[in-house]
């Protein structure tokens, strides 16, 4: 019997849907296998959930931001981003439209990273692939 997947919705943050040139990055501080490592802000999807209703509902939770959705960035076969066994990930670029982000629910710090910048935060496992994929999104600042 295979096993059900979580799925999971993140936000790529950036400064400029159209011509991004840094993205916000939050580090965890739960739970604790995750403390200090660093991801793009989102969650789970709750059952009966629209994915896009779930990515605002965590963004306000998690940093009291309400935010334009942008284009989706697909994995490499044109679906959601394996990011563990067990959980799967759909990723769109964002941009804030309302609220300044503060690490409010399961994070200490967010910081904006340019593309040469990406590599200087252990980010989780499950979000290198991702982060090596838009890498190329994001204009020299």
């Amino acid at each position: 019997m295979q096993e059900t997947l979580i799925d999971v919705v993140a936000a790529v943050i950036v400064d400029d849907l159209d011509q991004p040139t840094r993205l916000l990055a939050a580090r965890r501080s739960a739970p604790t296998a995750l403390a200090g490592r660093w991801e793009f802000p989102g969650g789970k999807v709750e059952p009966d959930e629209a994915s896009l209703d779930a990515l605002h509902r965590e963004l306000s939770e998690e940093l009291g931001v309400t935010i334009a959705v942008g284009a989706e960035l697909p994995a490499p076969d044109g679906g959601a981003w394996p990011i563990t066994d067990k959980h799967r990930m759909r990723v769109w670029f964002a941009r804030l439209q309302d609220g300044e982000p503060e690490p409010l629910e399961d994070h200490d710090e967010l910081r904006w990273l340019t593309a040469a910048q990406l590599s200087d935060v252990p980010w989780l496992d499950g979000d290198i692939q991702i982060v090596a994929a838009l890498a190329t999104h994001l204009a020299p600042s």
